[in-house]
């Protein structure tokens, strides 16, 4: 892919059968960086941020911040998630700043189709973290 906006033109042609039967909005972010919010039908709460490195495109999903995480479960938080890096397929947790996320990244040369994956699993992801760690958080 040589640009994001390329990217997104490719991404907003494909039917939502293809993007594992989600609705996908497009929306460029200001900034230096070249980012676009992808928000999912449904799941606005969840916007996912698409980005495009050198090698690689990199999706966004923040879940929640710092001061919602229960002070007395958060070392329990910390292993409940490093133990489900693995059973996520596609995706990972991280904490930027002072807010946990859900990430997955791709070959800049990833087919449209396999970016349409991506986006709906790690959008998949997010709710089943939600769910999955709603009892670490206040």
């Amino acid at each position: 892919m040589k640009s994001l906006h390329q990217l997104v033109e490719r991404l907003s042609a494909l039917d939502s059968e293809r993007c594992g039967g989600l609705i996908f909005d497009y929306q460029p972010m200001p900034g230096e960086v070249e980012v676009v919010q992808v928000t999912v039908q449904d799941r606005e709460e969840l916007p996912i941020y698409l980005t495009m490195a050198d090698t690689q495109l990199l999706c966004i999903c923040y879940l929640w911040g710092e001061s919602e995480v229960d002070p007395e479960r958060r070392t329990a938080l910390y292993a409940a998630m490093l133990d489900m890096n693995i059973p996520m397929p596609l995706s990972s947790f991280a904490r930027i700043d002072d807010r946990f996320a859900i990430f997955g990244a791709l070959s800049r040369d990833s087919s449209v189709e396999d970016v349409a994956l991506e986006l709906a699993t790690l959008s998949d992801n997010a709710v089943d973290a939600l769910e999955a760690f709603a009892d670490y958080l206040h």
